[in-house]
């Protein structure tokens, strides 16, 4: 059980050193920090070398042992009683964007880490072994896919495709990881998880907005991704007359407003979003001959989504025979939704009340390792919120009592599931 024999309610008293996993997150910061106060930190530079070397260090000084594998995935060991239990881990990344926060991602790796620096202070021994990992390449930020090192983890994509992947130098994901020293000899995917947890600011303004400290995280949107092409005549704007237009800008809109009406139709989780519009010729004394737009559909319940799917298809139909213009639509990225495992979500419920933080469900929409990793064992999440929910930013903000609020949260949910 434990080296002290620790009861479950001494268990619930054990607290994070909430300036030590700040101090932590200030200093990794620091590596890659820009003059916004945001860190610039992509994947597998010189940059993620000296973060990545850092996190490892500090593992190794509170005792973990470490594994890399073959897409530099780093999995930092805390030995249980019992070394043939699969081990419970916690993770996130270290990489960012080019325009990143000192929260995204980080806060879930060194929380993890922090807790395993509180294990050590408490000299509690967990039945089953901890650990902490990062992943490579979360963000996609220079190399595409996106959520890579999780992703060939667990074999969404192969270790080839991820290797093959360059950046915009001609760069390639293998060269890259040898370069920085983090091309390791373990096969992804064969190291064994007993369950999984990641804490992580929001990313959104929902807990802030309701004044709530703890976001518990029954699961991750599902989203349907399109790209749709309406194509009209190019014509004067003075001399053609309205009724005898073929404006495709002006029926692209209608489908754009359409977009949102039916996430609105399906609260609270639908989403419904067009990012992305390009115009031809793009003059302003020119009818619009061809719009291409992204259309971008969300939802937690897999048959809502679907439902959004066909209504989204059947209104291009209806516009597309009323307006007598070509409309084409392609589906070219669908994830379903995934819901964590109750045994998880219960683990991060129990911890926030036996703690008495103020606490709602929170579904993420955006991605995360957590995804991936769910695939293979029981998964949950932990969120806190975010100043403004703005992240992907170099203003992104997190408060320090909210931090380590989520680490302690995080703490007795690896004891729940670690064997106390």
């Amino acid at each position: 059980m434990t080296q002290v024999g620790m009861t479950e309610a001494r268990m619930t008293e054990a607290r994070i050193n909430g300036s030590r996993l700040w101090a932590s997150l200030m200093e990794l910061a620091q590596i890659g920090a820009t003059p916004k106060g945001g860190v610039k930190r992509l994947a597998l530079t010189d940059l993620d070398r000296q973060g990545r070397d850092l996190v490892v260090g500090w593992a190794k000084e509170a005792g973990m042992s470490i594994t890399v594998d073959q897409i530099g995935n780093v999995f930092m060991r805390r030995e249980g009683n019992n070394p043939a239990l699969p081990p419970v881990m916690t993770g996130s990344h270290i990489d960012t964007q080019p325009t990143g926060g000192k929260f995204d991602g980080n806060y879930g790796v060194l929380a993890g880490l922090e807790v395993v620096r509180t294990l050590n202070d408490l000299n509690i021994r967990t039945e089953a072994p901890i650990e902490v990992a990062f992943w490579t390449n979360e963000e996609g930020s220079r190399f595409v896919p996106v959520m890579m090192g999780s992703g060939v983890f667990c074999g969404a994509f192969s270790l080839e495709t991820a290797y093959a992947a360059k950046d915009t130098e001609g760069l390639t994901v293998k060269d890259e990881l040898a370069r920085i020293g983090y091309l390791g000899e373990q096969v992804p995917g064969d190291h064994p998880i007993g369950a999984y947890f990641e804490t992580h600011i929001e990313q959104g303004p929902v807990l802030e907005d309701a004044d709530k400290v703890i976001g518990v995280v029954p699961a991750v949107m599902g989203l349907s991704w399109y790209d749709c092409v309406v194509t009209g005549m190019e014509a004067h704007a003075g001399p053609t007359p309205m009724g005898l237009r073929k404006d495709a800008l002006q029926v692209s809109t209608r489908i754009m407003q359409e977009v949102v009406a039916l996430a609105n139709r399906y609260p609270p989780y639908g989403r419904g979003t067009v990012g992305m519009v390009q115009v031809f010729p793009n003059s302003r004394n020119v009818i619009p001959g061809e719009v291409k737009f992204s259309i971008d559909l969300r939802n937690v319940n897999d048959e809502l989504l679907n439902t959004m799917h066909e209504e989204m298809l059947a209104y291009i139909d209806g516009v597309r025979t009323e307006s007598g213009l070509s409309i084409s639509i392609e589906r070219v990225s669908y994830y379903p939704p995934c819901p964590f495992h109750p045994d998880c979500v219960g683990a991060v419920r129990k911890a926030t009340e036996a703690l008495g933080y103020s606490t709602m469900d929170v579904v993420s929409g955006a991605g995360h390792d957590a995804i991936y990793a769910a695939r293979l064992a029981p998964a949950g999440m932990i969120f806190v919120p975010c100043k403004d929910g703005i992240s992907h930013n170099e203003i992104e903000d997190a408060r320090a009592d909210h931090l380590e609020a989520g680490c302690n949260v995080l703490l007795l949910a690896m004891l729940e599931r670690a064997g106390q």
